[in-house]
Formats: structure tokens, sequence, C-alpha cells
């Protein structure tokens, strides 16, 4: 039987959820089964953050999040430092800085020393990312989703074909997992079929050790970015 509504949407989360992610020691030929081919001329494809759907991206400005207290640029930022809750140096490193690809290049000298599980948790703690994003810049960030209607969404990369897609020889196509822009897909469907308090508030992962500057992160809603101090209150 077809699932419909939520309830599908649940179910293809738990289907991606578990698929191993690109630095396990998978045979080749079954990630080469996950692999997906989009029609360029058929998507919405997120690239450049200028360009029309580039608030779709993690590394777009304008979506700022708060995170205990702390205002947080980007979800790019917030991500990379999700990666090392018992180094709260290094994620207030990553979380000063200004720039998103700056934030992600201050988390590469520490990523032999990422939390343990990281290959195991990163895609609950993207999916997170993009529903406090989601949660806290509701207008906007809604309303660019929705724009979207019902097309593929591909984030294209010229080297990860494992959260976005890498284009063909002759560029009409798009060739990869797609894991984060079908993140943005299943936001999508929430945003269209549940309850707006569902949208409005992220609960923390049940996950070990999800800390932020060594404090547990808490329930994230859209008033708490209102009630937020500047980022550099709080480093």
């Amino acid at each position: 039987m077809q699932c419909v509504g939520i309830h599908c949407l649940v179910e293809r989360l738990i289907n991606l959820q578990e698929m191993p992610s690109a630095n396990s020691s998978e045979p080749s030929a079954e990630r080469a089964e996950r692999l997906r081919t989009y029609l360029r001329a058929e998507c919405v494809v997120v690239y450049k953050t200028k360009e029309d759907w580039g608030g779709l991206s993690n590394m777009a400005g304008g979506y700022s999040v708060t995170i205990n207290g702390a205002r947080i640029l980007t979800s790019e930022a917030l991500y990379q430092a999700c990666r090392f809750p018992h180094l709260p140096s290094v994620q207030r490193d990553i979380i000063e800085q200004t720039s998103p690809m700056t934030a992600k290049m201050k988390s590469k000298p520490h990523r032999a020393n990422s939390r343990p599980d990281w290959d195991e948790v990163r895609f609950k703690i993207m999916r997170w990312c993009l529903r406090v994003k989601l949660a806290q810049n509701h207008a906007e960030f809604g309303r660019l989703l929705l724009a979207t209607r019902d097309r593929p969404i591909v984030e294209q990369s010229r080297k990860d074909d494992y959260w976005g897609a890498k284009p063909s020889v002759d560029g009409t196509e798009l060739i990869g997992e797609n894991v984060l822009g079908r993140l943005l897909m299943g936001l999508r469907q929430q945003l269209l079929e549940d309850l707006p308090d569902n949208i409005l508030t992220v609960e923390p992962l049940p996950i070990p050790d999800f800390k932020l500057f060594g404090r547990p992160i808490d329930t994230v809603t859209a008033t708490t970015k209102k009630l937020s101090s500047p980022q550099h209150d709080l480093l």
C-alpha cells in the first residue's frame, strides 16, 4: 500500500537515515546503487548563494539561528560546531567567524578529533540544523522552500556526491546521493503537512554529548531567536 502524507515523510526519512555515509567502508558497487540521476532542467539546483535558490544552501547568509543564547550566523557554522561538543574552544572559533566558508575551514584542522560517532550521527545533526534554520527563519526560508513547489531539490557540488550531486560531462544531469537536497525536500513536505507548533519547535537530538560550549543544547523555538544577544557578547 502506498503511504501518504506525514507518515510517508517519516518512512522516507527513516530509510534515508539508515543509509551508510560516504565515509563508510561499504563496497563501491553498493554505494553506486544509491546514486541518483537528476535532469538539471527539471530541478531546483542549489549552487551559488547569490543565485535564486541560494538561500537553501547552508552557506547562505541572512538565516542566523540562536542556540543556548548564542547567535550563529549560518547553518553551516552550526553543523560544523556540532562536530566538537568536547572542544568548546573549537566551537567558539568556528561560530565567531563571519564567513560560512571560513567557519568550515576552521573545523578542518580538528576533524581527526571530531566526536567519535560523527559518521553515524551527522545525518541526524544535519537534519536538526535544517529544522532549526526553518524554525527561526520561518517566513523567508519557508517561503523559499514552498516556492520550489514539487520539483526535486539538488545541491550541485564539484566534489561531494554524498550531500550533493556532481554534474555530468555535458552538464545536463546531476548525479549523486543528494542527501542534503532530499532532506530539504522532506522539510518542504513537513512544512506543507505538519502542524505549525511542530515546525516552530525543535527538540534537542537524543544523542550523547549534544552540547554547545559545554552545556546540553536546549529546545529551540522561533521565539528563542528574538530573545538572544549578539554572538560576540557570549563568546
